[in-house]
């Protein structure tokens, strides 16, 4: 009789590690297949940068496994969510980490704790990235609104810089750049090498 009692644990067992494999299986190909989306086809196709790669998958796939692990426990989620997120913030903005690079390091994070700890099937967890990349791409398209970019540059003809000559030195840095920058903001400015750093904006799909 022991031994039939035991054969029915290990069976039970068994079959709950099977369902368990599964479920990770289908949630890890959903975040991977997301986040490969995003990254590659997204984020890539707008900045062409390579070196943040294993940075956002690195923390997609660690806050998945420890997230999912974590779900099997009773711990607060919103605790454990703000932990990693406030280290990898903290972590990561000492570097200086660009505002965009930062929004996608987030996405990352998201989409692996989505696909962690959502009570839904893989066709909810599909949805919820469905969502996530179509907003991101709009935003990214300028479909939805137009986009701005900029660029940190030195200016030595620092007499352009006083606000009654700003058309004036817009016009001057087109010339120079052969970009429509339509707003310039002053950083900092050298009297001594009689030059300022500024940040010019610009639509780039408008030369």
């Amino acid at each position: 009789m022991s031994m039939y009692i035991q054969g029915l644990i290990l069976s039970d067992q068994l079959e709950w590690f099977d369902k368990m494999s599964s479920r990770l299986f289908i949630r890890l190909v959903i975040d991977l297949s997301s986040l490969f989306i995003l990254i590659r086809f997204i984020y890539f196709r707008n900045y062409k940068r390579t070196d943040l790669f294993l940075t956002f998958f690195v923390f997609n796939v660690v806050i998945f496994l420890i997230t999912y692990l974590l779900n099997k426990v009773e711990m607060s989620m919103g605790a454990a969510f703000g932990l990693f997120a406030v280290f990898s913030m903290l972590r990561y903005r000492t570097e200086g980490i660009s505002a965009k690079d930062m929004t996608y390091l987030f996405l990352s994070i998201a989409i692996g704790l989505i696909a962690a700890i959502s009570k839904g099937g893989w066709d909810d967890l599909s949805l919820f990235a469905i969502i996530i990349l179509v907003v991101t791409y709009l935003l990214e398209s300028g479909l939805l609104i137009k986009k701005e970019h900029y660029k940190s540059i030195t200016y030595e003809n620092i007499k352009l810089i006083t606000p009654d000559k700003s058309e004036e030195l817009i016009l001057d840095l087109k010339t120079r750049t052969g970009l429509n920058i339509h707003r310039v903001e002053i950083k900092e400015i050298d009297f001594l090498k009689d030059a300022t750093l500024m940040t010019i904006y610009y639509y780039p799909d408008e030369n």
